[in-house]
């Protein structure tokens, strides 16, 4: 049987695994012909704001995927709005309005040729984000799906934020891939979740320290993960979920003619 670590952690807490999830990242991009991507830059290892979800071997010295969570924090913005917030501004305030009960974007993700089709990198990463953002006081995740990835969402709980883009989409991260913006409106709530999915994610809520057998969906194989998902170091008040949220401040790089909007994430 498969065994693996998935745990979450404060990106400043931990920089040589941050350095080894985004060495991870950058090759699957390159293997899949992207070269230049603003969520697989190394900023928001400084940034004390994201959260990454890494999945390892059971030594703890590989990093076999993840993802990370951004919070919107009003000073750093989120990776798809400097991704695709220049196609269509009504990003900015959705994200702006989203912060009154606390908001973080979900991105990142990805996994190694090893452990492809296990739903580890990806689906399990997802599920244990809704963990993470509990204990930040977050309700709203949004995040950019691939194609193949929307049906996952949903069995997750988001839904596709057709107002934005057309219907939803945009060309991302080339001009020959689609991405889709998808939005869990809220974490608290989980009757948009599939019943199953429901049982899963309440179980790690009330214990984000387990060890448990999964079986990803639709597949007939075992995988045991050990969960590592209890932040540590936490404020006792959530700094995202800021209430009734004012008149929004533009990002600079909104006026800055100079500053080279990224067609990809």
């Amino acid at each position: 049987m498969n065994k693996v670590v998935i745990r979450a952690f404060r990106a400043t807490d931990d920089p040589d695994a941050c350095r080894k999830y985004l060495e991870g990242h950058r090759r699957v991009l390159e293997a899949h012909g992207v070269k230049k991507v603003s969520s697989a830059s190394n900023d928001w290892m400084e940034n004390p704001s994201v959260y990454v979800v890494s999945v390892e071997d059971t030594s703890g010295e590989r990093v076999l995927g993840g993802s990370r969570i951004h919070a919107a924090d009003g000073v750093h913005p989120l990776p798809f709005e400097l991704a695709t917030g220049y196609m269509d501004p009504k990003i900015y305030e959705r994200v702006h309005a989203s912060r009154e009960k606390g908001a973080a974007e979900i991105c990142g993700l990805w996994n190694s040729v090893e452990v492809a089709g296990l739903g580890i990198g990806s689906y399990f990463a997802t599920r244990a984000a809704v963990c993470v953002v509990s204990q930040l006081g977050i309700r709203s995740i949004w995040a950019l799906c691939a194609p193949y990835t929307i049906r996952w969402s949903k069995r997750l709980g988001y839904d596709v934020v057709t107002e934005l883009g057309k219907d939803g989409t945009f060309y991302y991260p080339k001009l020959n891939l689609l991405a889709t913006i998808v939005l869990n409106q809220d974490t608290e709530d989980l009757s948009a979740v599939r019943p199953h999915e429901q049982e899963k994610i309440e179980e790690l809520k009330d214990q984000p320290d387990q060890v448990r057998v999964e079986s990803p969906p639709g597949k007939r194989f075992e995988v045991e993960i050990d969960y590592r998902l209890r932040l540590n170091n936490l404020e006792l008040e959530s700094p995202y979920a800021i209430g009734e949220v004012g008149p929004r401040e533009p990002w600079p790089f909104e006026d800055d003619k100079e500053f080279e909007q990224l067609p990809e994430f």
